[in-house]
């Protein structure tokens, strides 16, 4: 892994115009609009330099201003001091969309959701001004990213990293990684993670829990998958644990939605991440005055990656992710 071009023949960081040392920390505030009370929004990038050379690592949460499950591992990060390197420099920004997490919202406040913007335009809309400075401002610094996101509404998501198979690095990254699943996803254009495709930075995509709400199980996953990769490039300190996986991750390369055939009630009998066989009960749709009951049936084997804890459901709404897999 080359070293950053951000970085120049001393060693010195230059970051929003900001110059980092080798073996310092810095909190610098990227600022790129304010609220509509004129009060200034300042989103905290926490930067931790080694002494020694080495990659550029940005770590990323809260594109979606309500998967708080995703900030509290970049949190964690902080607060646990993973993230000051034996060799290198690491980025945290615990929270990218700051005006959604101030709202409780996934959306940046002008509707748009940031992470279908990408790269920005620099005379666009809110949302798309942020990620045009963010995507070049900040992005083309790293050599590696990871981003953190959970299941959008009610939607849990079992642990799992998302990769496009089209960067070859983000395949042995996601093996070191070794979530519980692997999945096999297409880079949507104007993504945060196209956008790194596209700037030839491989890219770890973790998916795990729902939004407004915080799984310790989902957290700690995240945790030392992220000591895994740092140690594999020699980055983590050599008194920070490192625990190694016990089971090699589910590669998962096709998937379905499992779709509500009635509106009511939703009592779900399996949980995220479990592995299912065809015809076994997943779920009771029931109204709500004890006259109804549709048994909810598994429909082919595969593992369970996405469920919907939402207590009621309309008909066609999505319940189950489900891998694809033989019957046999």
């Amino acid at each position: 892994m080359e070293v950053s071009p951000f970085i120049d023949e001393k060693n010195i960081l230059h970051l929003l115009g900001k110059k980092i040392k080798p073996g310092k920390s810095k909190r610098i505030n990227f600022n790129t609009a304010k609220l509509h009370t004129h009060t200034s929004v300042e989103i905290p990038v926490i930067v931790e330099r080694a002494k020694k050379k080495g990659p550029v690592v940005l770590i990323t949460a809260g594109i979606h201003g309500d998967e708080i499950n995703g900030i509290e591992i970049v949190r964690r990060v902080v607060a646990e001091s993973i993230n000051k390197p034996e060799k290198g420099t690491i980025i945290c920004i615990p929270v990218l969309n700051i005006f959604g997490f101030i709202n409780g919202a996934r959306e940046f406040p002008d509707g748009r959701d940031l992470n279908r913007v990408f790269p920005g335009t620099k005379n666009g809309a809110l949302a798309s001004r942020f990620a045009y400075h963010f995507s070049n401002q900040i992005l083309p610094i790293a050599d590696l990213c990871l981003d953190f996101h959970t299941g959008g509404a009610s939607r849990f998501n079992a642990p799992q990293i998302r990769i496009d198979r089209s960067h070859k690095k983000n395949t042995l990254l996601s093996k070191i990684f070794s979530a519980p699943f692997t999945v096999i996803s297409p880079n949507i254009k104007k993504s945060y993670r196209y956008t790194c495709d596209q700037y030839n930075i491989p890219v770890l995509l973790y998916e795990g829990g729902k939004s407004l709400d915080s799984n310790n199980e989902i957290t700690q996953v995240a945790i030392e998958g992220i000591k895994r990769v740092l140690s594999h490039y020699g980055m983590l300190r050599i008194e920070t644990p490192v625990v190694p996986s016990e089971t090699e991750s589910i590669l998962i390369e096709s998937t379905f939605w499992m779709r509500a055939k009635y509106s009511g009630l939703l009592h779900l009998k399996i949980p995220a991440g479990k592995q299912i066989r065809k015809g076994e009960i997943l779920a009771h749709i029931t109204d709500p005055y004890g006259n109804f009951i549709h048994r909810v049936k598994a429909t082919s084997n595969g593992h369970v990656i996405n469920a919907n804890q939402s207590p009621t459901v309309y008909q066609g709404d999505a319940i189950f992710h489900i891998s694809k897999e033989s019957n046999g």
